[in-house]
């Protein structure tokens, strides 16, 4: 019987799947990475979310492994290079939680170009503002997609009940859903009211959104990120925020997040962070965008479809 090892808790709707493809299932998601090391070379699969990485160092135990399967999008904790050289096959599933990505992104946004979080807590301490809490709409604005992908093809479909201008950019050449066009990044800092950010945590995009970045829009722009922590400087954006050239800020994540996506900051000791925390103009959630309980499902489900595929595919 073929052995999968589940670094990770996930719903239990995964395993009972793969229970019914003929897989047996071992649970070690309590136990520390070296114990887990040990028992590697038992398995031929992995199910992992972002608990610890999954370096060469560590893969070498599993001298079995088939394939690793990534519950959710970022590859970023698995040595890929290692994979290949191996030829083990890695697997992920961000098509489960795509739609619940696209659905945060838009309720950031409207949350910010409403002032909802600023109006509700002012009508919560008996002030009633309605001069100071006019938004703009949606309707008429070009939101820039920075990350074409499985994540922000999903954002701008939800943007397909306003009309606005979808541009994106991408390294890679896309196939447009929709009307929305891809361009150069130039473009997006002539013409973008809205910019968000859905790019994949690697060595190029680090610090994507730096000080010269929020310096290339023409115009001040509300920014969006629910994509990983390390794509956005904090510092730089602050310094933005101060100066008007970011009129406001939805963050699903944050440069200060542990390699598993836990809180690892103080917030008494950093001044940008305190910035960002008491900033009217800032909304700030902790790593939640595809974090709902249909998305927890889709993800099992998209899992196990997979799993079966590499298996049917390869006959192994």
């Amino acid at each position: 019987m073929k052995r999968i090892i589940h670094i990770d808790k996930n719903h239990p709707s995964l395993v009972t799947g793969l229970i019914a493809l003929g897989f047996q299932n071992v649970l070690l998601d309590e136990l520390p990475r070296s114990e887990v090391q040990k028992q590697l070379h038992a398995y031929e699969g992995i199910v992992i979310r972002s608990r610890f990485p999954l370096d060469a160092t560590f893969l070498e135990s599993g001298t079995n492994l088939k394939f690793i399967c990534r519950i959710g999008a970022g590859l970023e904790n698995i040595d890929l290079k290692y994979c290949r050289e191996k030829g083990i096959e890695v697997i992920a599933t961000p098509e489960g939680n795509a739609n619940a990505v696209g659905e945060h992104t838009l309720g950031l946004l409207l949350n910010l170009m409403n002032k909802i979080k600023k109006a509700d807590k002012e009508v919560c301490a008996g002030v009633w503002q309605r001069e100071a809490n006019r938004g703009y709409e949606i309707d008429g604005k070009t939101v820039g997609i920075i990350g074409y992908g499985v994540m922000g093809s999903a954002f701008a479909r939800k943007l397909e009940g306003f009309d606005c201008e979808v541009l994106f950019y991408d390294i890679v050449t896309k196939e447009a859903v929709y009307n929305h066009k891809q361009v150069d990044i130039t473009d997006l800092y002539q013409k973008a009211d809205v910019i968000s950010l859905h790019v994949p945590q690697t060595p190029l995009t680090r610090y994507l959104a730096n000080k010269e970045f929020f310096d290339s829009f023409k115009k001040p722009i509300w920014l969006l990120n629910a994509a990983r922590g390390s794509v956005l400087e904090i510092n730089a954006l602050v310094n933005a925020l101060r100066e008007g050239k970011v009129l406001g800020a939805g963050l699903d994540v944050l440069e200060y997040e542990s390699t598993s996506f836990q809180a690892n900051f103080n917030l008494e000791s950093d001044a940008d962070l305190q910035y960002l925390t008491t900033a009217s103009n800032v909304i700030l959630t902790p790593h939640i965008a595809g974090w709902s309980f249909e998305s927890e499902v889709k993800m099992a489900q998209m899992a196990i479809s997979k799993i079966s595929a590499f298996y049917t595919r390869g006959r192994h």
